[in-house]
């Protein structure tokens, strides 16, 4: 019964996937969803931007293993991302109408910045991706013990591919509606039968307590520390300049609806990320057992902590909700994260360099590099041994350095230039990847226990300081946001 459930939920998913290609006309609908999202369905694409297969299956499990407090860069930063988002960066996005967060940079730059950042962005994805398509191996392979993981993961990638290569932000839209709903309820379904089984919710809390998962600050190194802090910083600032943030909010039906959208996804998926959490450490309470997966020489081993208790402890119909749930949870994000660098990559990298671009031509060039983005995705997927939650960070460590700061001085401070966006990229990228040979969790040294990422970042200040300081020598006119996207042949307006 559980796999033909399964089997019907991904049917239907690429059943809805298709049908939403009956809305999608031209590349702006692909890309933004033609700007016409209501609230309930811009919250419900803003909550599954984050609420991925890390969040269910590998950030769970590390606070099942460590504690609340080695697990700040998602929920805490995630979610303070979309709040930043919400207040200081959705009104910018949304009023100059453009279809990318590329376009920005190009608006404010040229297209230097523009093709640099897009690289950068782009790329930034392909660790969130991998991770997505990991997770869906892993429960693909779990239902499928026959099946080897290697061949799990690219069914799983060929169904997200599918569906998310017809309708575009549509399908994820639609998707993301039904999959939120599935989410929600099955996980506090399951939440509170596994709370039940472990004696109470007050036992469970009150072994989290006993245990010290629930301090915050319970670091007493430097390296700890700082652990904390990077992880915070890299996903609540290095998570603001991303594609799949920019669609959602730009993909809402005015600009009051992407404030509020964005703002109340930020703050439900920060409550709710701690449902997965509260499910991971009860498996722990229900069967001690499950502790010696920490102790697995394979870091990827903990995050089968709750299918492996799903399966064993809790009978059919909750395993249809909680196998139901998880697949939704991953469907979600992975589709974002699948058209997020497709819409970079076409609309920023390759459009700047070819003249007389018909929409028709960018719309299947857009689901050409998807598929494309698809592949790379799923071998790295495939060849990799890192867990879902280091898969994630790594890649914000990218856009952090790379974008984060172009993106902040460009709306927040006027006296920002070109020559500045270019000094910040190029005094950043050396700074950080250097960094990363010199400096060390482990060291006794204190300068080298500060994440590399963080010395990225303050290059990347230092340089967009020094250069719009100097005599201006690039030059660069700011063109029209309605003049741009005439010549990148989107029509302007609702």
């Amino acid at each position: 019964m559980l796999i033909a459930c399964v089997l019907v939920y991904m049917a239907a998913t690429v059943a809805v996937g298709i049908y939403a290609s009956s809305r999608v006309k031209d590349s702006k609908d692909f890309m933004v969803a033609g700007r016409s999202l209501p609230l309930y369905m811009n919250f419900a694409c803003v909550f599954a931007t984050w609420f991925g297969a890390e969040t269910v299956l590998s950030v769970s499990a590390r606070f099942a293993h460590k504690g609340m407090g080695f697990v700040s860069g998602d929920p805490f930063g995630a979610s303070m991302c979309l709040l930043l988002v919400a207040f200081f960066f959705a009104r910018t996005f949304y009023r100059l109408e453009l279809l990318t967060i590329g376009d920005y940079y190009h608006l404010r730059y040229g297209k230097f910045v523009e093709v640099i950042t897009s690289l950068g962005i782009a790329s930034s994805y392909l660790g969130w991706t991998s991770a997505q398509l990991s997770a869906l191996g892993l429960v693909i392979n779990v239902l499928f013990p026959g099946m080897s993981l290697n061949t799990s993961i690219l069914i799983g990638a060929s169904i997200v591919t599918v569906y998310t290569l017809f309708g575009g932000m549509w399908s994820v839209a639609l998707t993301d509606v039904i999959q939120t709903a599935a989410i929600v309820i099955g996980l506090i379904i399951v939440a509170l039968l596994l709370g039940y089984q472990a004696g109470g919710i007050d036992v469970v809390m009150a072994a989290a307590q006993k245990e010290g998962k629930l301090n915050l600050f319970p670091h007493v190194t430097a390296s700890a520390w700082m652990i904390f802090i990077g992880e915070f910083i890299t996903m609540s600032l290095g998570s603001i300049p991303q594609q799949d943030v920019f669609q959602r909010v730009t993909s809402a039906k005015n600009e009051r609806t992407a404030f509020i959208g964005t703002m109340m996804g930020g703050l439900f998926y920060f409550g709710f990320a701690f449902v997965p959490m509260f499910i991971a450490f009860s498996a722990t309470v229900i069967d001690p057992a499950y502790n010696t997966l920490f102790q697995s020489e394979d870091s990827r081993e903990v995050q089968k902590i709750l299918p492996a208790l799903i399966l064993a402890k809790t009978p059919i119909w909750c395993q249809v909700l909680f196998f139901g749930a998880v697949l939704s949870a991953i469907l979600s994000t992975a589709s974002g994260t699948l058209l997020a660098p497709a819409s970079v990559i076409t609309e920023n990298v390759l459009q700047p360099f070819i003249k007389h671009f018909k929409d028709r031509t960018k719309l299947w060039l857009l689901r050409i590099v998807l598929i494309l983005v698809s592949i790379v995705s799923t071998t790295i997927s495939v060849n990799s041994q890192l867990p879902m939650y280091e898969m994630v960070e790594s890649g914000y460590k990218v856009t952090l350095v790379v974008a984060f700061v172009p993106l902040l001085c460009g709306i927040y401070w006027k006296r920002a230039t070109t020559q500045g966006a270019v000094f910040s990229i190029l005094l950043a990228v050396p700074v950080w990847l250097g960094a990363e040979f010199l400096c060390s969790e482990d060291s006794p040294e204190l300068w080298r226990n500060v994440p590399a990422q963080l010395y990225g970042l303050a290059a990347s200040f230092a340089g967009m300081f020094l250069g719009s300081s100097m005599p201006n020598w690039i030059k660069h006119t700011q063109p029209d946001p309605i003049e741009l996207a005439k010549n990148r042949g989107v029509s302007m307006g609702h």
